[in-house]
């Protein structure tokens, strides 16, 4: 997906659309623990999936520099860093230089380069964030392929056991009121979360690019959704 975004083309629009709303949420909670307020972070959350959109702001994403997680959470820092010298500029009584966010730079600005990103741009913050929404999209996709009928209440049933908040509820309960064998819905659960595995799997896919990669991601993931 990193590399249909990039170009004018109608499919790498849509394609870059689609991260910038995959990757909303982590760049919104990381402005807010920033010392943003919530308008602040959603304005500047705004702000910034814009200035990608409209200025090719993923053109230097290089899968050789590391991960796309890394390489959007420089360009967050250097979209902060040229927030705050504007409004020291503005504070001055200077008028701010309109910079787009582009790959080039110049000779007083890098541009929207990060080089060497996974050594340098670590934010267990961020990538829980990234973590917790790739999750969410992942049962997004799961739920989708349950959304008729019976297999929509068996969903919403099973899902406690795929999330890990099942306390209060047996498989014995759950068996009866979808009118299962209790055997029947051990492998319902199992089935589910396999085809969550997979969509959170198909989910990492779209930023890296080898299987050994998407293994690292995978190992990465529960790491820093474990961690405090």
């Amino acid at each position: 997906m990193v590399m249909r975004a990039r170009g004018e083309a109608p499919e790498a629009r849509a394609a870059l659309g689609e991260l910038c709303e995959n990757y909303w949420t982590p760049v919104f909670q990381f402005l807010r623990r920033e010392g943003k307020d919530e308008d602040q972070s959603r304005e500047l959350t705004q702000e910034f999936f814009s200035r990608v959109l409209s200025g090719g702001g993923i053109e230097g994403a290089d899968p050789g520099k590391g991960r796309f997680r890394s390489y959007l959470l420089g360009a967050l820092k250097h979209f902060l860093a040229k927030q705050r010298r504007d409004a020291g500029r503005m504070k001055r009584g200077g008028d701010a230089v309109v910079e787009s966010m582009d790959t080039g730079g110049s000779e007083t600005s890098p541009g929207f380069q990060v080089a060497d990103s996974e050594a340098h741009l670590k934010d267990p913050f961020f990538d829980r964030h990234w973590a917790m929404a790739v999750i969410q999209r992942g049962l997004t996709s799961v739920e989708k392929s349950y959304s008729t009928g019976a297999k929509a209440k068996q969903f919403e049933l099973l899902k406690p056991w795929l999330m890990g908040d099942a306390e209060g509820t047996t498989q014995a309960e759950v068996a009866a009121e979808l009118g299962m064998t209790p055997g029947a819905v051990k492998v319902a659960i199992h089935r589910f979360r396999h085809k969550f595995g997979e969509a959170i799997r198909s989910e990492i896919a779209e930023t890296v690019d080898t299987e050994a990669e998407i293994q690292e991601e995978l190992r990465y993931l529960i790491e820093v959704l474990h961690s405090r």
